[in-house]
């Protein structure tokens, strides 16, 4: 993939004008995603005044001097990539889930045309470049943008009604095929093999390999997620997409240089599985940890907690106590540490939840044993003179004359 700053042919200040230009561009973009009403691509004139006017100025701009500053592989990677991945990340940050499902529909259309079309650079001539890089530009922008919303109308279309149903079993089976095969990998002999294996792979089925397994599995489980009615699995492949689309760009644009060195590809192999498996739940990890940070996006992330957690909280508990967690987990942000002591509040709290815990367990009384009576025993006495008259017992003395034992015999 040409990231427009390392054309052949292009000179550092070619390459300054073009970031510059890329930058601009996509940043008019952001505006004109944010600022326009999203109708779901209903109305089919909009699409077709779109590509006519795509078409047209992609003619105009290939043909003039500066052309090949406005599409170039920058552009495109901006547009396709990294605007995609920064709303990504917004939307999993935002209190709103439907965008989760949006951006979903997005990676499920433009992230894999994305990756699995960036060897068609390396097939193109400088003069059919700009051509190529125009549709990828147009193609990218036509999913997201609110009025014509691609991705929306191709999921709508094709992957709810006619992928989804045969999908969804297979996503069950790879499921149990990676626990199988991460199960086999653990054993290092195993591990040995597949290593030994993929080190004698030539440089390009390595790198098919290793876009593969970023791609296939989550692919299919993000169909499946986004067909199900449970936000919580779109934001856990949203994530994971996000994170993914920078391991992508970093491998494409670091294998120019490193990509010869042993253990490169396998390296990716290993962020991706990371990334991807719930065992790990690395994504997760990589996002709040990094991205989210690097975005800016903390304090609304915490936000998205707090409404997930009320959420999750009103799903698992009957109403009186959830109503209980909701005033207190309330009262406890309500006060101020100069007005009071943290830890005092804490356990005011804690015995509030105690003292709901009491009053709510279920009234137990002692039962009452006034009217029940015990059994006459008889006495030793009773008992001895029964035994003397009875047949069937013989007396042994033994000792002392007052001393017997009765023996049954």
């Amino acid at each position: 993939m040409s990231t427009g700053t390392e054309d052949t042919g292009m000179n550092v200040v070619d390459a300054m004008i073009s970031s510059v230009v890329s930058i601009g561009m996509v940043a008019g973009v952001a505006v004109l995603y944010h600022t326009t009403e999203r109708n779901y691509g209903k109305c089919i004139n909009t699409h077709a005044c779109y590509w006519g006017v795509m078409v047209a100025v992609a003619i105009v701009v290939a043909n003039v001097p500066f052309g090949k500053y406005i599409f170039s592989g920058l552009s495109y990677t901006l547009i396709g990539a990294w605007l995609p991945i920064y709303e990504s990340i917004r939307a999993v940050c935002s209190p709103d889930e439907r965008d989760d499902k949006t951006w979903l529909q997005y990676w499920m259309v433009g992230g894999i045309f994305f990756v699995i079309t960036t060897w068609v650079d390396d097939l193109t001539s400088s003069q059919t470049d700009i051509y190529w890089h125009a549709f990828l530009f147009c193609f990218f922008l036509w999913l997201y943008y609110p009025k014509t919303d691609g991705a929306y109308i191709i999921y709508e279309k094709i992957t709810k009604p006619y992928l989804a149903p045969k999908v969804k079993p297979f996503a069950t089976d790879m499921d149990n095929m990676i626990q199988n095969a991460y199960a086999m990998l653990m054993n290092v002999a195993h591990l040995w093999i597949v290593g030994l294996f993929f080190v004698f792979l030539p440089a390009g089925l390595k790198r098919i390999v290793a876009i593969a397994i970023g791609t296939g599995y989550p692919l299919v489980s993000s169909i499946g997620a986004a067909v199900s009615e449970e936000i919580e699995d779109d934001t856990y492949w949203l994530t994971y997409w996000s994170c993914y689309g920078i391991l992508f760009i970093t491998m494409d644009i670091l294998e120019n240089w490193i990509g010869w060195i042993p253990g490169f590809y396998a390296l990716v192999i290993c962020a991706s599985v990371y990334l991807m498996l719930p065992m790990f739940n690395g994504a997760d990890k990589v996002f709040r940890k990094v991205l989210v940070p690097l975005a800016g996006l903390k304090e609304l992330l915490m936000l998205r907690d707090a409404i997930m957690i009320k959420k999750q909280m009103l799903k698992d508990l009957d109403p009186e106590r959830a109503e209980f967690v909701r005033k207190a987990i309330a009262k406890f942000y309500n006060e101020h540490e100069d007005d009071k002591d943290p830890d005092k509040l804490k356990n005011e709290l804690m015995t509030g939840y105690s003292n709901m815990n009491i009053r709510q367990l279920p009234a137990f009384s002692m039962p009452d044993f006034s009217g029940f009576k015990m059994p006459k025993v008889p006495s030793i006495t009773s008992f001895m003179k029964k035994t003397n008259s009875d047949d069937n017992v013989s007396v042994i003395s033994a000792g002392t004359a007052n001393e017997k034992t009765h023996i049954l015999v």
